[in-house]
């Protein structure tokens, strides 16, 4: 169900450790239970289990958490690409909730769509999964811009 990507070649050979130690320093991903399963080049999965902490009054998973995974997803996607010296900010995202996240689990998949210097666009679709049932349950699309030579905070 892995959809074909188009390759990318990466500007840093250490990206995939780059971006698992980035996702490290994000306490929003912690705090939800979020997992960074898959790092390739220009391709992102972030995996969630469902815990009724993230829930909304109806149990499904929250609207603001499926933005939170999508946002990230995507957003790491794009850092794959980046060099070692920079790093990303989300500079705007439209997503579309198309049907309730009732899962087990989420699976949000991020990838880029077009590269750039300065501005990266990318899409997400997150998936809630049931049984072994994947149900699209939010697509965003985004735009990263990457920040040459401004590196992460370390805590």
């Amino acid at each position: 169900m892995r959809p074909e990507l188009p390759q990318f070649q990466p500007r840093d050979p250490d990206y995939a450790d780059r971006v698992r130690a980035s996702f490290g320093l994000q306490q929003a991903m912690e705090l939800i239970g979020a997992e960074l399963a898959v790092v390739e080049p220009g391709y992102v999965e972030i995996h969630l289990p469902h815990r009724p902490q993230i829930t909304q009054q109806h149990g499904y998973i929250h609207g603001g958490v499926v933005g939170m995974v999508a946002d990230s997803a995507a957003g790491y996607a794009a850092n794959t690409l980046t060099p070692a010296d920079a790093s990303v900010l989300t500079v705007e995202y439209k997503m579309n909730l198309v049907a309730p996240a009732d899962g087990q689990r989420l699976v949000a998949r991020g990838e880029v769509v077009r590269p750039g210097r300065t501005l990266i666009v990318t899409r997400a679709d997150v998936y809630a999964i049931r049984d072994g049932q994947w149900t699209l349950c939010a697509i965003m699309q985004q735009t990263i811009m990457a920040m040459h030579g401004k590196m992460e905070r370390e805590g």
